[in-house]
This record gives C-alpha cells, structure tokens and sequence, in this order.
C-alpha cells in the first residue's frame, strides 16, 4: 500500500480526478420492490465482495458475492431480490491486503452501526409522511438547541418511560411537570415558549456511545454513518428501520405543532481515522499536511478533506439527502471553518434549486480548533470569509456573544451586562449584526444573534463566575437576553437558557452523565419569572420589522445611537418592508403598530434618562422595561423623556 504522502499526490493529480470522478447519487444500496442494487466507490481495490448477513450485530455472513467493476472506481451488484432488511458490508481487497468495511453511503445500519442494511425507504414512512410539510415561515427565525435524550429524560417531565431520552418523546403531546396537569413541559412547552425552530444536535449514528447501553450519555459530535439515524434514542437500535421510522415520526411531530426542525451535522472529521470512508479509499477523505501527516484542525484527531471531488459530492449528497428523505428544514454546521466556501456555496444553490430560495437554513460555526491542510486555493469558510459565502449562509457571531457576557473561555473575564467597561462601542456594533463596512457580513441573514449553546459554560453558570449574588444574577440575564433579542440577524439559544439552565460549573459536559445534562423541568418553573421574560422578549420580536429585517439594508434602519459609561442606546426605522426582496428570504414581512422603536442598555446600578426626539406627534408605548417583557400589552405611554432602570433594558415604541 502507499503511503499518505504518496496517495495525497496521486489524488491530486488530474488525471485521478478526470478518471475517478463519479457524480451519480445512486452509491450505496437502493432497495425497492423492483430489486436492490449495491454500489461502492473503491477506485484502488482490486477486488471487492458483498457479503450478506441476517443480523446486524453477530450472525455469520449467508453469501458472499463476487462485485463488478465498473468506470470511475465504482463497484456494482445488482439483483431482482426484494434484500429489506439483510445487513452487509464488504470485503476489499487492495494490493493482498483485505478490508471489512460498512457502507460509507449506508442509509440503515444495525446496532452500533458496525453493519450497514439495506432498506426500502418506504416502509420506514409514518403514515401521513407524504403530507407532511414544514409549518409557514414566520417573521423571525428563533432557534431552540435541544438534545435528543437531554429533551426527555428528566422523570418530572412527565414523559412516558419508554419514551424518556427517545424520538419518540416528541410525539408525546400535553406532558406536564410531575403529571400534575397545569405546567406545560416538552411540546407544549416550547409552543408556549414561542421559538420557531427546534435544532436537534447531532441525530445520525455516531461512536461515541454503546447503543445497548441506555445510561450512557454523549454530544454526538462523532459520526460514523453520516446517513443514518442514531440507534440509542430509537426504542430498538437492533433494527435498522426502527431508528428511521422514529426520526420520522419525531420530524412530523415537530412540523405538526409548529416547528421548523434544524439538524446539526459534523461534516469537518470523522469518529475515527479507520471510517469506513478511509478503508473504501485511503487518505482520500482525510487531509495530510505536505509531508503525508494527518491534519487536525479539528483537534479531534483528523480533518475531513471537503476540497476533493467526491468528498464534496459526499457531504452535499448526505445534506440533500437528509432534506428529502427526512424533511429536515435547515442545517447547522459544526466546525463549519474547516470546510471550504465552494462547498458551502454549492449545498446554498443545491437546496435553493430544489425548495427555493432561503427555504432551508444553513448556517455554522466560523472557526476551526486549529490550522488546517485544506488543498490548493480552496479557501476555508471562516469568519474572515463571511462576503465570500452567499447571502443565506450564516455564522454565529461570537462577536456579539463575548461583547454582552464576557469571554468565552475566561471565566471571570466579563462582557458588556456583567460589568466590563469601555463595551458601549462593541454592544451597538453587535446590534447592526456586522453590517460595517467591507469587512463585515453581506446581510444580517448571515448572522446567527446568540449568548450560549451547548459547548462551554451556560450563561447562568457564565454570569455566576462574575455576579455571584442570585438576584442580580437574575437581572443580568433578563439584559443580557434582551440585548440579543434586539440584535439584527436570526436568533438562537441554548435549551433551558431561559429558565437559569445549569451544569453546576462544568464548562464542558460532552460526556458528562445524563443527570447533568438532562432538562430540569421542575427548574422551568422555579425560574418562572426570568422564563416569562423570555416570552415576551420572544412574542415582541416577532412584531419588529425594523429587526427581522435581513436585506443588506437592514443596518440603515438603525440610527442615533449613542453611548454613556455603562449605557447605549440607538432608534429603529421599524415599518415594513424596508429590505429588498432578493435579501430578504429568510423573513417574512413583519406587521407592526410602532414605526420607530427605541432601545436603551443600562448595565449600572443607577438609573439612566434619555430624552425623547420632539417634533413629532404621539407618544411612546413602554414595550419592554426592567420588570416585564410585556409592557406593550398594557398600553403604558411616556413622552419627552425615558427612564432605564438600573440593570435593565428599555424598549419603547412610537406609532
């Protein structure tokens, strides 16, 4: 065999890439009732078998069959059996060295995934899936970070046993807080919650965890079968179908009360180096450096090599692929900065040609642990390379995340609503999403708005490093979420941000126990006050065009904005339709009363006046104050000037 070094300049050469490219959808095993076929793309083996097993786990290979090459490095059986429900893997032999390997294109698989199946997609259907469709869009787009198992295993979740940690909890309607019949949890609680979009992290059969094994607990940031549906939240992970038909069922759920479902992918590396796309073809998958080293740019141990012809039709064939089969309405992409820009603009245009323009989210993470091997003059989908990207590829915006609470990583260094000064500048840049300069995003559709997600410290655990008294903690939060609220660009949060989420300190929980990860309920309650004020930050949102907007014109609806030691503040041009219409695909248009809005940030523990703009008539309607989210349903009315009080945000309107 070759070494890494030697198969990198092969690879590279474009006489491999004119003779081994292979731009057809069909690899892996198709099953209908016409017949199933088998394809494998293995442009170096010299000689590939199918073999076939009844179990998924244990039982010995019935038959082994002989594969056929064909052109581009592809290797083919076809035949007349109806094969739904036979496991296999193959068998490759390269240069007298053999290779079992599971399908890299497997779209079922048995417990663990160590065998791939083969499945007629369509008996994995939930009855009603042809009807299926994503709800409306509405006028913004709030994202809910949830994991599968953290959603339902708290028991004072009112979940189901069998259910608790599963898809199929989802499916569950009217849970309630200990059964007691009046606390909303699970479905109806995000109803009530307000959010629009529920993103799942990573759903797909990943290695990290012992399917078998209920108790053990894991992100998921570790694929291995990158079409498949992960077996340990399916009620029987030992059949491949029933994982499907689950993950199904938990999409139609979602759809049916009202959201949109986000799948969060991992693209930029595989579990382990010996995938089953590293054996179909070695090296080819994974960057090397000059001198044949492997890369790590994810510091998970390798990088995947996005750059090269059919990685890249790989990874946008599983994003299509997961789109239709699933009916999966966005995607969330880890370590997005690891892949290339042509990539992501490729799966943009793909998606767009298919359900239109905007239709489906795509957004990512745009950074890289470390320095990567990327090929050529491919160029990496990082935070520099935001104009590069098109207009409907976003990135989270660390920017306004370290700007409100403090950095990242440093515990106890602050940000702007826990006592940092000199941020007033960085807060009201924040607010226009980037939208500066040549340098700066097309369009706040390329922003994701947020403070926490699942990695590093909650914000609640973030802000008791630095305001240790409860109380006040309480009050910094309630800011802090409505500077990102009032934010341009979509918004985003972590499960249970809203109710003082917690994992007692622990800045990194990916393998924690589940008692630490898990949703405590009982806490959603607990914390009432600072969950309804996410509420009404929510429900307000919806009713601002001047914010929702994500035209490249957006940033000209803010103006006057000015700042004090602690305080800032800014208006909001907030009729419709301020945008352009090419732009503006990630929105609908917004229906509001108020056509200029005012925003005032006070982090101080003074009160801070501002006065009003005169020569205009009417007066301003409190919308939100220190103590509710819901002023504007009480028709309060100031007029000249206005009052923050301390540790608060102050947001009025004026028809």
């Amino acid at each position: 065999m070759k070494t890494a070094k030697e198969l990198k300049e092969l690879y590279n050469t474009s006489e491999f890439r004119r003779t081994y490219t292979y731009d057809q959808k069909n690899l892996g095993a198709v099953c209908t009732e016409e017949g199933t076929s088998f394809l494998l793309w293995s442009p170096l083996a010299r000689k590939v078998e199918l073999c076939l097993y009844r179990d998924g786990e244990q039982g010995e290979c019935f038959r082994k069959i002989a594969m056929q090459k064909k052109e581009y490095g592809v290797w083919e059986y076809r035949t007349e059996e109806y094969l739904h429900g036979v496991y296999y893997d193959f068998l490759i032999d390269r240069n007298s060295e053999q290779v079992q390997l599971g399908d890299p294109y497997a779209r079922a698989c048995g417990i663990n995934g160590m065998r791939s199946m083969a499945v007629d997609l369509k008996k994995t259907d939930p009855e009603g899936w042809e009807m299926d469709r994503a709800p409306e869009k509405t006028a913004e787009n709030i994202i809910y970070e949830l994991h599968v198992k953290e959603f339902s295993w708290d028991r004072s979740g009112g979940f189901c046993e069998n259910c608790r940690g599963k898809y199929t909890a989802f499916l569950q309607e009217h849970t309630t807080l200990n059964g007691d019949g009046i606390h909303p949890t699970g479905i109806d609680y995000l109803k009530e919650l307000g959010v629009t979009h529920v993103q799942i992290m990573p759903a797909y059969d990943y290695g990290s965890v012992d399917e078998k094994n209920n108790e053990e607990f894991n992100w998921g940031y570790d694929p291995v079968n990158y079409n498949v549906p992960e077996g340990s939240y399916s009620t029987d992970p030992a059949h491949g179908e029933v994982r499907i038909q689950e993950f199904k069922q938990m999409v139609q759920s979602l759809h049916r009360n009202g959201f949109r479902v986000i799948m969060d992918v991992v693209y930029n590396h595989t579990f382990s180096l010996e995938s089953n796309l590293h054996k179909a073809a070695p090296w080819y998958y994974h960057r090397t450096d000059e001198n044949g080293i492997i890369s790590n740019g994810s510091a998970c141990g390798n990088d995947v090599a996005s750059e090269r012809a059919m990685c890249s039709n790989y990874i946008a064939d599983s994003v299509l692929y997961w789109a239709k089969e699933y009916h999966i309405d966005g995607f969330r992409f880890d370590l997005m900065g690891l892949l290339d820009v042509d990539l992501m603009n490729r799966i943009r245009k793909e998606l767009d040609d298919l359900y239109g323009k905007g239709e489906k989210l795509l957004f990512g993470e745009p950074w890289a642990a470390d320095e990567t091997a990327m090929e050529g003059n491919s160029i990496p989908a990082l935070k520099k390379n935001i104009r590069k990207l098109d207009e409907n590829v976003g990135m989270f915006s660390d920017d306004i995340r370290d700007s409100i609470k403090g950095h990242v990583f440093e515990g106890d260094e602050p940000g702007f609503v826990n006592g940092a000064p000199d941020m007033e500048e960085k807060i009201l840049n924040s607010v226009k999403a980037w939208c500066l300069g040549d340098e700066g995003a097309k369009a706040p559709s390329q922003i994701i708005s947020y403070i926490s997600a699942h990695d590093n410290w909650t914000l609640w655990d973030k802000l008791e490093k630095t305001t240790p008294d409860e109380a006040e903690r309480l009050e910094r939060n309630k800011l802090a979420a409505a500077v990102y609220m009032t934010c341009q660009g979509s918004l985003f949060f972590l499960s249970g941000e809203e109710f003082a989420r917690t994992k007692d300190g622990e800045e990194n929980s990916y393998n924690a126990p589940i008692e630490l990860n898990r949703l405590d309920w009982e806490r959603a309650y607990q914390y009432s006050d600072l969950r309804r004020y996410y509420q009404g930050l929510i429900a307000l949102r919806k009713q601002l065009p001047g914010l929702c907007d994500k035209s490249a014109n957006a940033g000209k609806r803010i103006f006057g904005q000015w700042k004090r030691d602690g305080a800032a503040g800014f208006y909001v041009e907030n009729q419709e339709n301020k945008g352009t219409e090419e732009s503006a695909a990630c929105c609908l248009p917004v229906h509001s009363g108020w056509k200029t809005l005012a925003v005032v940030y006070n982090r101080t523990e003074k009160p801070v006046s501002v006065l009003l703009p005169e020569g205009e008539e009417g007066e301003w309607e409190v919308l939100v104050d220190k103590n509710s989210s819901f002023c504007w349903m009480e028709d309060r009315k100031v007029s000249k000037k206005a009052t923050a009080a301390p540790v608060s945000a102050l947001i009025l309107g004026k028809k």
